[in-house]
């Protein structure tokens, strides 16, 4: 066998952030004392630039190298760019909770990399050798930061339940993975494809896809596979929560995009079914059970549930127009949570957690931008029109429609007027309950400024959203 040399220059966008990563661990072991600044700073340039790195080599380009294990496309490049920017968003909103208490270190920001690179690797993974190689250094990240604080004990048990039921779900996805290579021989995606098209050991290759679609619904925490969203939000820090809800949502879709829809594409019939299944329920539970929560983080969990459900009525589809839904979905949906959480952190502060819907309370008096940034994500999680989160919604139907799953745009609809109840609930308590101490909330310039950003392009992309899907269908189209 001759051996190919790889094409380094198409991995650069992952050489770069492992590189910068070792950069953050030694000049953090340089600079202690200093609040972890160097490494904060290293970090979010590091960010930058990988988002940079990605739209320019790997946007328009369809190339694979590393043996066919890594493939450079549209989709990677837009994956890797809205990654970025969402790890970005979650190092700026976490530093000023992490210094008040005592846990802004260097490592945060290691580990966010390595999660972010996990991410990157699953996006433009070619084989399921590297697909499985880029979740496995992304579920180790997300452990570790949620049991960074290590005095929290519930924060600690809610580490021990997501590692011990996410190292079963991985058991699950490499099992079925094996049973795909029993049935094709490959670990190559394309030639798994090519494999299904013909009906080679169709049984077998039905049981790895059943495997398969088990081990996909848990990372994202899809009905009946859901138990560790609510925990694991209420325990991790605030910052940690907001960097699984959106970073680790968004590298999912990769994992179903990759795996089930192009490698799987031809069993189409098969899975479809069971995401219709995953779909319906994700809607009932999250929908239902964030009715009657107290908690703000465990209510945008079961949130989150209901969501993961809209987003697989784009995989229902199975089109290229569902997967372009999903896939815009996903992004609107980590976008606006980022936003909601940007505000549970900011109003936090040292020896309190506003962690209940009632610490909401009197918002707009304390202060007025914060709580109209709530308003616009709360807004944007029901689906009202003119922000990001109704034109989600609007083209995840349609497509949904255009499959002629007629019925199945109505249960969905029926379960977001539902959820409109508990977001609303959130905004009562920042316009109308009253609080007697009206104290004022105070937060660094730059967090502020994150957070005006983040909540303008909720309502911007609502209202101008073509740019948006249109990257998301072209990155598909390619």
């Amino acid at each position: 066998m001759n051996f190919e040399m790889p094409d380094f220059s198409l991995a650069l966008p992952e050489i770069w952030v492992l590189t910068m990563a070792a950069v953050v661990l030694v000049v953090d072991l340089f600079a202690r004392g200093r609040e972890s600044a160097p490494a904060f700073y290293l970090t979010q340039f590091t960010l930058v630039v990988a988002a940079w790195l990605s739209l320019e080599i790997q946007w328009g380009a369809d190339a694979v190298t590393f043996s066919g294990g890594y493939v450079a496309d549209s989709l990677a490049a837009l994956l890797k760019l809205g990654i970025c920017v969402l790890a970005f968003l979650a190092f700026a909103y976490s530093r000023d909770y992490l210094r008040q208490r005592d846990l802004l270190r260097g490592e945060f920001f290691l580990i966010g990399l390595l999660g972010v690179l996990g991410s990157m690797i699953m996006s433009s993974a070619a084989s399921m050798l590297t697909l499985y190689m880029g979740l496995e250094v992304l579920s180790l990240s997300l452990y570790t930061l949620t049991a960074f604080d290590r005095n929290s004990r519930i924060g600690t048990e809610a580490a021990l339940k997501y590692f011990v039921l996410g190292a079963l779900s991985s058991g699950f996805l490499l099992y079925g993975m094996s049973m795909i290579y029993g049935a094709t021989a490959s670990l190559d995606l394309a030639v798994i494809a090519q494999a299904a098209a013909s009906g080679q050991n169709g049984l077998l290759m039905a049981f790895g896809l059943t495997f398969a679609i088990v081990g996909v619904a848990f990372k994202f925490g899809a009905v009946p596979f859901h138990m560790w969203i609510p925990d694991v939000y209420q325990g991790a820090p605030t910052p940690v929560t907001l960097y699984i809800g959106t970073v680790s949502k968004v590298a999912a879709v990769p994992l179903f995009i990759r795996l089930i829809a192009e490698g799987l594409g031809p069993l189409d019939a098969n899975w479809q079914f069971m995401a219709v299944l995953l779909s319906v329920a994700s809607l009932a539970v999250g929908s239902l059970f964030a009715l009657v929560q107290t908690n703000i983080k465990r209510m945008l969990a079961y949130s989150t549930i209901a969501h993961i459900g809209f987003l697989f009525l784009g995989f229902v589809a199975a089109t290229p127009e569902g997967m372009a839904a999903a896939l815009f979905y996903a992004f609107a949906y980590a976008l606006m949570t980022a936003a909601a959480f940007g505000v549970v952190i900011l109003v936090s502060r040292r020896g309190f957690e506003a962690d209940q819907i009632a610490d909401m309370k009197g918002l707009n008096d304390r202060h007025s931008g914060f709580a109209l940034v709530m308003l616009v994500a709360m807004f944007s999680l029901a689906g009202v029109p003119g922000t990001i989160g109704f034109y989600g919604k609007w083209v995840v139907l349609k497509a949904v429609i255009d499959a002629g799953f007629i019925w199945l745009a109505v249960v969905a609809v029926i379960f977001a007027v539902i959820s409109a109840f508990y977001y609303l609930s959130v905004l009562k308590a920042v316009y109308f309950d009253r609080v007697d101490d009206v104290e004022p909330l105070q937060a660094p310039m730059g967090q502020r400024v994150v957070l005006a950003a983040n909540g303008i392009a909720v309502l911007l992309l609502g209202i101008f959203p073509d740019g948006l899907l249109s990257a998301c269908k072209a990155a598909l189209a390619g």
